[in-house]
């Protein structure tokens, strides 16, 4: 265990191949052997080769079928083993990877192997598969606290050194949009302009933390990873009424529910000793994938379905590990075997939830079996009873059959190609499932969330970083496995997800220990080493630089237009949209054929209440690198395109936001000092000299033409359904909106540095 996690030559993919370096197999010798060999020599029985099995010891020192007396590996001997015959044989019909395969081994890979062979051809455990055990921390000269002492390690190893800190209204603005999501209030600013007195920086963080915005900022991540959507997809895509789950998942988030409880009321809150409709409720998560309400379908065919997704949002989002590969055989890469998969999906496989509950004619807002939910419940503990409409909500939730039902495994996946029959555990590769541990889902939590589980809280905490830095120390969020991404600091995610598991599974304590951290606090300037030695940052000698998520950029206007209606929980809202994308892709029944447009403070909403349609999702979303929701998504894309550029010049809300603002502004503020104040609120900063005659200069040119058309300047303010003074109909005030457009166009308004 020490050596795995060792600072040296395993925390690196590169090794000095003329020294006596140790080659590691977890991380320079597993990485090979998974993109070019296991393929046919791994896991998968069904289709591996010359009965040659690769990712095992016990089947790589085994003598060869196919050439008595021969073995594939021959510790120490390179020059015995028929491995590395086959790698550097010039005969196509000897060579392997085999030229039709596309598969070609390169010169370091070809001498790695070999050093390894040399070295012993030393198997090692999965790195992921490890029992959490919290290293020593190094003792370095630099840094906050523990994560600063395994960040300057790496960054020392690669010759690079930190930052210095970022300036205060940085900090300010990074941490307000890494809890908050939002960004600082001009007070905030002036506040802890220079974190002196009482007003430190982690008071900044306390106050931060304590907000209800919090849990809306958190949110998101996990409305991505539980797939939470307002209507049940597949062709009719009717209205459904989940949103109850979505504010209990941001009450929880608010009131800092401990993960492991936060993940066994999720999975299975039904199935606790006298179980709260809370509890209950928390269920939600396993009933947020697709419906279909369609006639003429086979319903066994799409309960299974469903089944199979909430096994695959289990094993992706909470293990970390993509199982869905061993649904039709057993995984090429990843040590699971058909056979467990659908042992895990057993735990999910006795759910009273059909099929087929009628069609769109027919549905009612929930599936069964539902929670009926009264104005009076829980309303000292959620928010969402003061929205409705009605006397009860009905949310999907989980219950069980009382007669168990069989869990049959799949021949090739199919529903209705039963095989043996299996009964409900875990991944032995894993963590083999207590006996003691009850046979459903609340002993399938207790798995999840007990100590001697390697995934779940390496998982989370991977999670958080990438919330924060984004990119996770495993950079493939949601692959652990054999073919995900090595972690760039071991000992650190090591460390991490052992002192979380250590501290009560405190999330928000986690989230503060980061951004306490030197790691965290460093400027983002970019220095020639960060360039020549990491330009992906993968070291942490700098501050990343990220555009904020979709939900967070409509956030940011918002707030500092004025305009955020910062109501906590409700029914999702509908806010302005292209008119005729959902009458394009609508089946023609059910009440959302027609997009018909929310108004008043329903259109000023944050990001995470926008209404999801599967079929149709928020375009402005999409735009913006959103998850379309119809499956669990762990990382988010960010890309960089026109279409992002043009959304923001013209969308709606961005002009009416920016119109809002300057009329705002002009009943206090004058010209310059206008312009002032707007910068402050947007870009969260006081303005360089530079920028305020540049912003002066592009105020009185607009001002001179809107005063020479004056017709342009009421076409120009005429946006949006925010209520507006006829007075304030001026040429300054159009010219001022102008201004405030290009503010909300500058790259560093929507990014985080």
């Amino acid at each position: 265990m020490s050596g795995l996690w060792s600072c040296g030559q395993n925390e690196s993919n590169s090794i000095d191949l003329t020294g006596s370096g140790q080659v590691s197999y977890n991380f320079h010798i597993r990485p090979i052997l998974s993109d070019k060999c296991f393929a046919c020599h791994g896991p998968d029985a069904n289709k591996r080769e010359a009965d040659l099995r690769l990712d095992t010891e016990e089947g790589a020192f085994k003598g060869l079928k196919e050439s008595p007396g021969m073995f594939a590996l021959v510790a120490g001997k390179p020059e015995e083993s028929a491995v590395y015959h086959r790698i550097i044989s010039e005969d196509p019909g000897e060579l392997m990877p085999p030229p039709e395969s596309n598969l070609k081994l390169t010169t370091e890979e070809i001498s790695l192997l070999k050093k390894w062979i040399e070295q012993g051809a030393k198997y090692e455990p999965h790195w992921a598969f490890l029992k959490v055990e919290k290293p020593a921390v190094p003792k370095t000269e630099w840094g906050t606290n523990e994560i600063d002492a395994f960040t300057y390690r790496k960054m020392a190893s690669k010759k690079l050194e930190p930052n210095p800190e970022a300036k205060p209204h940085e900090l300010i603005k990074r941490a307000s949009l890494d809890l908050a999501g939002l960004p600082p209030t001009p007070a905030m600013l002036d506040k802890y302009a220079e974190f002196s007195g009482e007003n430190t920086y982690e008071k900044l963080l306390d106050e931060l933390l304590a907000q209800p915005a919090f849990g809306e900022k958190l949110g998101v991540l996990w409305m991505d990873i539980s797939r939470y959507a307002d209507s049940y997809g597949y062709q009719d895509d009717e209205v459904r009424s989940q949103w109850p789950y979505r504010d209990w998942v941001i009450h929880a988030f608010n009131n800092n529910l401990p993960y492991d409880q936060f993940l066994t009321w999720q999975l299975a809150g039904d199935l606790l000793p006298y179980a709260t409709k809370e509890q209950i409720l928390a269920t939600a998560f396993n009933r947020n994938h697709k419906y279909t309400e369609e006639g003429g379908i086979i319903p066994e065919e799409y309960r299974i379905e469903y089944v199979l997704d909430k096994t695959n949002t289990f094993s992706k989002g909470i293990l970390g590990i993509t199982m869905e590969c061993a649904q039709c055989h057993d995984h090429k890469y990843d040590p699971f075997s058909q056979k467990e998969y659908y042992e895990l999906f057993a735990f999910f496989n006795n759910s009273k939830e059909k099929g087929f509950e009628g069609d769109v004619s027919q549905s009612k807002p929930a599936k069964t079996p539902i929670l009926w939910i009264e104005r009076n419940d829980l309303d000292s503990i959620l928010t969402f009873i003061n929205h409705s409409d009605t006397t009860k909500l009905s949310v999907s939730v989980m219950g069980e059959n009382e007669v168990k039902r069989t869990t049959y495994i799949l021949d090739r996946g199919v529903y209705d190609a039963p095989a043996d029959s299996v009964d409900v555990s875990t991944p032995a590769s894993i963590f083999e499932f207590p006996d003691n541990l009850e046979k459903n889902r609340l002993g399938l939590a207790k798995w999840a969330t007990d100590r001697n589980n390697p995934l779940t809280s390496r998982v989370f905490v991977n999670l958080i970083w990438q919330e924060i830095f984004g990119k996770g120390i495993v950079k493939s969020a949601g692959d652990f496995g054999m073919q995900g991404d090595l972690p760039t600091h071991p000992d650190l995610l090591n460390w991490l997800a052992a002192d979380f598991m250590e501290n009560g599974w405190d999330i928000k304590r986690l989230l503060k220990q980061i951004l306490m951290s030197s790691t965290y606090r460093q400027s983002a300037a970019i220095g020639k080493d960060h360039m020549n030695i990491d330009p992906d940052n993968l070291y942490l000698a700098r501050a990343p630089r990220l555009r904020l998520p979709a939900e967070n950029i409509q956030d940011l206007v918002l707030a500092s237009s004025g305009l955020l209606h910062g109501e906590i929980g409700g029914p999702s809202v509908k806010p302005y949209q292209p008119s005729g994308l959902w009458e394009a892709a609508t089946s023609g029944r059910g009440t959302l054929a027609t997009y018909i447009q929310d108004s008043g403070d329903k259109l000023y909403r944050r990001g995470i209440y926008n209404f999801i349609k599967l079929t149709v999702p928020p375009p402005k979303a999409i735009i913006f690198d959103s998850s379309n929701r119809d499956r669990c998504e762990i990382t988010r894309n960010r890309t960089n395109t026109p279409l992002q550029a043009l959304l923001m010049m013209n969308d709606p809300m961005v002009l009416e936001a920016s119109r809002v603002l300057a009329t705002k502004l002009s009943e206090t503020y004058e010209g310059e000092e206008a312009i002032a104040q707007a910068f402050k609120r947007i870009v969260c900063r006081e303005m360089k000299s530079e920028e305020k005659e540049l912003l002066w200069d592009y105020y009185q040119a607009e001002l001179e033409d809107f005063k020479a058309n004056p017709e342009n300047t009421k076409k120009a303010l005429d946006v949006g359904e925010y209520p507006m003074n006829e007075k304030a109909i001026t040429p300054e005030n159009a010219a001022l909106m102008q201004v405030i457009v290009s503010l909300y166009n500058l790259e560093e308004t929507i990014t985080k540095s």
